[in-house]
């Protein structure tokens, strides 16, 4: 063979080798791919990220479509969580790191509030926690983390809920309307019911406000920064074994739909409104109070242990009885 006839061989193959090759790089980015998913959330300022991400199609690179669907309340969630039909949720990170030290397969990909609970009143003379003893106040969802948080500010200003006369309420909204009845002085509130509140009640002529920022008291509390991890997307072994490779453009997607909601609420909201069953006026006013971020949870670790070190109670049992190992961070 020529020396001509070699390199013409050995070119050729080359060529039928790319040629061979090039079909299966699509293949392989179609194979991540998933025809649909869902992200679950609940009515409230996460949410709307993940809903303004579905809308702009910032999901595209992983699925051929995209939804997002509320849940109702936690039972709702671990309902849906174990019985599989929920994959991919806004998770309170206490739940979540119950559910894995339970064993359940469950992973914190990020988080994606850092604060979002209000203490929200027509009076005027409450600034402080202490200031809530002997009042009627409205509490949502008891035993899971805005309850525990709260009840954990009570003891820490020397306080019970037997000093309080507590109503609690399966929803944010619940409470709000009794609050707005004038059936209760107070009400413990996440975002945005806490703005549905204020402006609802500004139309009845009653001046409702946010009274107390959870937050902020926890901070003083804690000795910490204000900041409370309170929720991020938790995804199931159908995720984080069966798809690994979503998650970093889900990652992606989310963070960049973050500064676009925080940077354009209006927008934002607008493309919330129809998922999480709220006007867009009231959500466009709920971002700016909702302390909203897409932080990887193995960043934002050490706070997230600080939280749970603070609301954990006697051996950890809030969070199932031991701090969450490395596993739990994805």
């Amino acid at each position: 063979m020529s020396g001509y006839d070699s390199l013409t061989r050995r070119k050729t193959l080359r060529l039928l080798g790319a040629a061979a090759a090039t079909p299966l790089l699509p293949a392989i980015a179609d194979a991540a791919r998933m025809e649909t998913f869902t992200l679950y959330g609940p009515p409230a300022g996460p949410s709307v990220t993940i809903a303004h991400a579905v809308a702009t199609g910032r999901l595209s690179p992983i699925a051929d479509s995209a939804d997002f669907v509320a849940w109702r309340n936690p039972d709702e969630l671990r309902a849906g969580l174990t019985s599989g039909s929920i994959i991919a949720s806004v998770v309170p990170a206490q739940a979540a790191a119950n559910l894995y030290n339970r064993g359940f397969p469950i992973r914190l990909t990020n988080i994606m509030t850092e604060g979002l609970l209000y203490v929200i009143s027509g009076k005027t003379d409450i600034g402080a926690i202490s200031d809530l003893k002997g009042l009627r106040m409205a509490v949502p969802f008891r035993g899971d983390t805005p309850e525990i948080l709260f009840s954990q500010l009570l003891a820490h200003a020397g306080l019970s809920a037997d000093d309080l006369d507590i109503t609690y309420v399966g929803t944010p909204i619940e409470g709000v309307q009794l609050l707005l009845a004038g059936r209760v002085d107070a009400a413990l509130i996440a975002e945005p019911a806490a703005s549905a509140a204020v402006l609802k009640g500004r139309q009845a002529g009653k001046d409702i406000s946010r009274v107390i920022d959870i937050t902020e008291a926890w901070g003083s509390m804690t000795g910490g920064p204000p900041i409370i991890p309170m929720a991020g997307l938790a995804v199931t072994k159908a995720v984080y074994e069966g798809r690994p490779e979503i998650i970093a453009p889900l990652q992606t997607a989310l963070r960049e739909a973050v500064e676009e909601v925080n940077a354009n609420p209006k927008a934002a909201a607008a493309n919330a409104t129809k998922g999480l069953g709220l006007p867009v006026p009231v959500i466009a006013s709920s971002i700016p109070h909702s302390r909203l971020v897409v932080r990887p949870a193995a960043d934002i670790r050490p706070q997230v242990e600080a939280m749970y070190r603070a609301m954990a109670g006697p051996d950890l049992a809030r969070i199932g009885g031991a701090m969450p190992d490395d596993a739990f961070y994805l």
